[in-house]
């Protein structure tokens, strides 16, 4: 077996759309499963025509979640389509990974528990958008509508201005990445047991993962946190500032940092008791920040950064994405994959020091039918 492809003879059935269920798939390539994603016969996946930008005919968004698969269309309704469907399932499949709307497999005649009985070593993951029970269990749903009941929204952007979306999809990337967790931790029981599972998450479920810290907090004290712009509520100061020609974040996380950021500041304040602890610097922040943002607005930005850097503060710019694009470190570490002559990124993992990768470009729409559905 290729150490850079540890699931190297697995085989992932991928009925998925958008981006949660396919960067799952997407992960599982890199790694070395073979994923044969299925999509309907008409338009399929909805994010191929997620743009412009587009590459070729299809979105970027698209080519970027679904490089490294195999392609076929089915037509659940047809029944020969159906049949195809089904003997994947239960003689080649060690995993299927479906973020459908709730009820549409089961419509159809395939209903996972029938399907697990056929096929006991199967691994089965239902990627939904409210979770299996509950009064919003039949609800369809995406990305932003899951940061905004699970109370990413409310946590994010500044003060009283209207609610703001994380700038990536990251409930649904989280998501995907969850059911990987859970399918990769049913593969590693099923040597054991040769028994597969039936695993489920769902995008509110990981919306509340990653309010974890201002969950606790809440049920800590009572305090329903508000936005902090670049901050967290939890650490001061640990922000971006404006210096004399650009925006830098600033990362004082302990009073060791803060005493620093004082001394290159020239800020006289590591020894008032005000401000001298992270609980002070927190309580006071209203008072704090003006003080540092305006000795950071006197400096500029490649002097400040390089005093941070001399004191071992961390400290960074604010990169947009043609910046990080070409950026050293994203050079150095060798992120990108190119995949049909588009340069992508791709899981950030090493596996002996090199990159797990699939390099084949996402398929066409039914590609690969005539091989996989003869």
């Amino acid at each position: 077996m290729d150490a850079n492809k540890p699931l190297d003879g697995v085989t992932v059935i991928e009925l998925g759309h958008s981006v949660a269920a396919p960067y799952a798939g997407m992960i599982l390539a890199d790694l070395g499963a073979r994923v044969i994603k299925v999509e309907n016969p008409g338009k399929g996946d909805y994010a191929r025509g997620w743009g412009p930008p587009f590459w070729g005919d299809t979105a970027s968004a698209f080519a970027c979640l679904n490089r490294g698969k195999e392609g076929i269309t089915i037509n659940l309704s047809d029944r020969d389509d159906a049949a195809h469907l089904r003997r994947l399932m239960t003689e080649e499949a060690d995993a299927v990974i479906q973020n459908l709307r709730p009820g549409i497999l089961e419509k159809f005649g395939f209903n996972a528990d029938e399907i697990r009985a056929e096929r006991p070593s199967l691994i089965w993951c239902d990627l939904g958008a409210f979770g299996a029970v509950g009064p919003l269990a039949s609800k369809p749903g995406y990305d932003p509508l899951a940061q905004a009941t699970s109370g990413i929204m409310s946590v994010t952007g500044e003060g009283d201005r209207p609610p703001v979306r994380v700038g990536v999809s990251l409930v649904d990337m989280g998501s995907g990445m969850w059911s990987v967790i859970g399918m990769l931790a049913a593969l590693f029981a099923r040597e054991r047991s040769g028994e597969g599972t039936r695993i489920s998450t769902s995008l509110f479920e990981t919306g509340l993962a990653w309010m974890t810290v201002p969950l606790a907090g809440y049920e800590a004290n009572g305090e329903v946190r508000k936005p902090y712009g670049s901050g967290v509520a939890e650490i001061c100061p640990y922000q971006a500032f404006e210096t004399r020609d650009g925006w830098m974040m600033i990362a004082a996380g302990n009073d060791n940092l803060f005493a620093k950021l004082c001394r290159v500041l020239d800020l006289p304040l590591a020894d008032d008791p005000d401000f001298a602890t992270n609980a002070g610097r927190v309580t006071n922040r209203d008072r704090l920040l003006p003080m540092i943002a305006a000795k950071v607005a006197e400096w500029r930005f490649d002097a400040l950064a390089a005093a941070l850097d001399a004191v071992g503060l961390p400290n960074s710019p604010l990169l947009t994405v043609d910046a990080v694009s070409r950026h050293p470190q994203t050079e150095a570490l060798g992120m990108s994959v190119e995949a049909g002559g588009l340069r992508l990124m791709g899981v950030p993992l090493t596996m002996g020091g090199e990159r797990p990768r699939a390099t084949t470009p996402a398929p066409a729409l039914g590609e690969h039918d005539n091989r996989i559905k003869a």
